[in-house]
């Protein structure tokens, strides 16, 4: 008998159906030779810094640097049963081998091999290797298992990855929460990325908006400008003459044909930066989405670096392709270009993400709208990938008025090529893929295409042409735009690169699987908001955010330390750097850390910043000012709190935002749009009304009748 350890109950049931271990029984499935049981994400974590000693119970820096040695672990008591059931499992005696089936990477590895050392099993287990919950992949991956050795050095990285993470986050919360008096979560990652942000927004603070001016003029109809003048009086002069002279002289009209190659298929990190700018979805609900695709087995293994298919996939991919073309409906013949994206040299763990051949069969009705829309883009980029490049003219018109040039650009494209296909699928909406800040030219009027089209030699070099409508326009510098999720994602992955070598296989701040996580939790932690509309949402560090990045010291605040602690983790994976000299490192950092560290001068005004209040007390009549937990009474008698996380806004699948407090302090009531009611999913509009008890307490109605007041 062969025990089968999955991550997740849904993954554990695809294995057990494909291998025929049908029976349901307590905890896991039994058949055919089989059983097959699952764990819930982690079932064993490290432990608290108290289960090695008593006195860490209190965060006292005198007890610091704490390295536990050796490492312990607990069972957590949300999973004390499905450890219990997996460990006899484990023990039977009917059961000679095992076989790990935890998710195809760093994580899964840790999942199922501390449950393994935690059960004290001894028995030999086999590795399940594969990037598609497919069937057919299923059944090929059980028919070559991979021996548990290749995957030992693999296991290494994943404990140093945890360890570093637990002994940064304890030591280094600990020694400034007890510096400055509350709170300060750090972490290995989360600093760092948390200082990129903080950084950015002191760079858009502390920018000074400059005027400059600018003089323009009309040749043929076509708007061109000249230079920018940093002060009026030049820019007067320069019209002057340019008003004196009347007349521009071509200087040159170039015309250069360039092709735009076909966009490489994605990873994880690649399609979550499109997901929010086509869609605002963050990385956690793309990861999710994703996911829950791969579980479907609509889409294949999500938390991949790589944007590369392997060399033996060429017949698939065509095959794929073809059957993605006549779902969606694209008529036209389909070019296949597949061998520009089959390189096994770039495919470390998990080839790119793309479809199945399951999307062809499935019911889109049934998927949720953002699964549709997370594998509308999975399968647009697997066909765009494959096309042709597009093919774009760009025009540069230069002339000479009044001793000044004047230019005019503009590009048209000429043949579609890739991006026919994506805005099949996609809609004509564009998403440029490799630049946040690149202007998309093609939909502006192309006026200089339209010129010469009407009269090729109008634009000749030497020709002299009236200059019409002379006049100055003023203009402002503008500084740097704010994070959003998409441009953040690509900072991190870009993070330390050009102090890593070009031959590392991944650079930048945590890795595609754990990036979404991160942002998430500097969003609940309360160092990070999201700011901004429904199509575009920014990441803006608060007050608090800014404060801990302040006080920090650049060891652990630094991008370019963390990138290269990452790729010393792919070192150890690949057996180039060993694990104890990783974790030395660490150690030694932090220990130099807590010995020379000194409190920022006046840090006590910086922490605790005034509260401007936000209305008053309907209990009391005091100010009613914002915390990280809620909105509370400044009457330190009273007991109001509105609090952020609370059971009824729950209900309705809302949280108590500042707006929504605002509104009830003021008017007693606030109209809520689409509310989600937890038991039945339906959604409705309604009104929240506040009202208060006997002892000054918070307490909350629903009114249906009239929703708007």
């Amino acid at each position: 008998m062969k025990l089968v350890i999955a991550e997740k109950p849904s993954v554990a049931q695809s294995i057990a159906k494909v291998i025929g271990a049908t029976g349901r029984k307590d905890g896991y499935l039994e058949g055919n030779g089989y059983l097959v049981s699952w764990c819930f994400g982690h079932l064993v974590e490290l432990a608290q810094p108290q289960e090695y000693d008593p006195k860490y119970e209190k965060w006292k820096k005198d007890d610091l640097p704490i390295f536990p040695s050796p490492f312990k672990y607990d069972v957590t008591d949300s999973t004390k049963k499905q450890f219990k059931i997996l460990k006899d499992l484990m023990n039977r005696d009917d059961v000679t081998s095992l076989v790990e089936a935890t998710d195809a990477g760093r994580e899964g590895e840790l999942i199922f091999r501390l449950v393994y050392h935690q059960a004290k099993c001894k028995k030999l287990f086999e590795r399940l290797w594969i990037s598609s919950m497919e069937d057919v992949a299923i059944q090929e991956g059980f028919e070559y298992l991979k021996p548990s050795r290749e995957y030992d050095a693999l296991y290494e990285a994943a404990l140093c990855r945890e360890r570093a993470d637990w002994i940064v986050g304890i030591n280094a919360t600990r020694l400034f929460s007890t510096l400055y008096g509350q709170t300060l979560n750090v972490g290995r990652v989360m600093t760092p990325t948390l200082g990129m942000i903080v950084a950015r927004e002191a760079e858009i603070e502390g920018f000074r908006p400059e005027l400059f001016y600018s003089v323009q003029i009309s040749v043929a109809g076509i708007p061109m400008s000249g230079e920018r003048i940093k002060d009026k009086a030049g820019a007067e002069l320069l019209l002057s003459k340019v008003q004196g002279d009347g007349k521009a002289t071509i200087q040159s009209m170039k015309s250069t044909e360039k092709m735009e190659k076909a966009p490489l298929l994605y990873d994880l990190t690649s399609l979550q930066r499109d997901a929010n700018k086509y869609y605002g979805f963050t990385a956690q609900q793309t990861l999710d989405y994703t996911q829950s695709l791969y579980e479907k087995k609509l889409v294949t293994y999500p938390r991949t670096d790589s944007r590369y298919l392997t060399d033996e996939m060429g017949d698939s991919t065509r095959n794929l392709a073809n059957k993605m073309k006549e779902k969606f409906g694209f008529m036209k013949a389909l070019p296949m270009h597949e061998d520009k994206l089959l390189n096994s040299k770039k495919v470390s763990d998990h080839h790119a993400i793309i479809p199945t051949v399951n999307v062809s069969d499935a019911d889109f009705s049934e998927i949720p709208n953002g699964e549709q829309k997370i594998l509308s883009l999975i399968t647009a980029r697997l066909l765009a990938a494959l096309g042709d490049p597009a093919e774009i003219t760009e025009y540069d018109l230069s002339v000479t008025c009044g001793g000044q040039t004047f230019t005019a650009k503009s590009k048209v494209m000429t043949k579609a090529g890739w991006k026919e296909i994506q805005d099949w699928i996609l809609g004509s909406k564009t998403c440029e893929t490799d630049d946040d800040d690149t202007d998309n030219e093609l939909s502006k009027k192309n006026s200089l295409k339209d010129v010469l089209a009407a009269d090729p030699n109008l634009l000749s070099e030497g020709r002299t042409i009236p200059a019409c409508d002379p006049q100055i326009k003023e203009g402002k510098t503008t500084p740097k735009k704010r994070f959003t999720e998409s441009s953040l994602l690509s900072a991190m992955e870009r993070a330390g690169a050009d102090e890593t070598p070009d031959e590392a296989e991944r650079k930048g701040l945590g890795t595609p699987a754990t990036r979404a996580g991160i942002i998430e939790k500097l969003v609940r932690i309360g160092f990070l908001e999201r700011k901004g509309d429904k199509k575009t949402k920014y990441l803006v560090p608060t007050h608090k955010g800014i404060a801990l990045i302040t006080v920090m010291p650049e060891a652990i605040q630094s991008p370019t330390m963390t990138a290269e602690w990452e790729q010393k983790l792919i070192e150890v994976e690949k057996q180039n750097f060993e694990a104890e000299e990783f974790m030395t490192e660490i150690q030694e950092m932090l220990t130099g850390l807590i010995q020379t560290y000194e409190i920022v001068k006046d840090a006590e005004v910086l922490m605790h910043p005034a509260s401007e209040p936000i209305g008053k007390c309907p209990a009391c009549g005091a100010d009613v000012i914002e915390k990280s937990k809620g909105f509370f009474c400044s009457n330190k008698v009273c007991k109001f709190a509105l609090w952020k996380e609370n059971r009824f806004m729950y209900s309705l699948s809302k949280k108590m935002t500042k707006q929504i407090a605002v509104s009830l302090l003021k008017d007693g009531r606030c109209h809520l749009k689409k509310c989600r009611s937890v038991k039945t999913g339906k959604t409705y509009d309604t009104t929240l009304v506040l009202s208060t008890n006997e002892n000054g307490q918070a307490s909350f109605s629903l009114d249906f009748e009239n929703k708007k007041r």
